[in-house]
């Protein structure tokens, strides 16, 4: 049951940060959805650096990283928000938009991975 409250706790932490980065950034005078855009690809440079830290010589425990990666990115990051808006832009005929959004976010998000992982070594 602990770990159930440690990932809920996280969750709501990651959801209502998603939440106040995309009512900064998500908006009808941007054009792109930007802050889906930019929690997804901070949420995958943490995601690296917890799992790199968790990883490396055990030095976040089990619910450490329940609470961190399970949770907190698991609530920031959103795969939902990121297929809407490509569909918005499919929907609107915008092909350019779409390809980019979709390539960027998938290559930067590897790529923050990676580097997440990088920085974590540090530690």
């Amino acid at each position: 049951m602990k770990q159930v409250l440690l990932v809920f706790l996280g969750g709501g932490i990651g959801s209502a940060l998603r939440y106040a980065i995309g009512r900064i950034f998500n908006t009808s005078s941007a054009g792109y959805p930007w802050g889906t855009f930019s929690v997804n690809i901070i949420g995958s440079l943490l995601i690296g650096v917890f799992m790199g830290i968790a990883l490396k010589n055990n030095n976040l425990s089990e619910n450490q990283t329940l609470l961190l990666v399970t949770g907190l990115c698991g609530g920031f990051t959103t795969f939902s928000a990121f297929a809407y808006e490509n569909q918005q832009f499919l929907k609107e005929g915008d092909l350019t938009s779409f390809a980019i959004y979709t390539l960027g976010s998938l290559s930067l998000g590897i790529l923050a991975v990676f580097l997440g992982l990088v920085i974590s070594k540090i530690f």
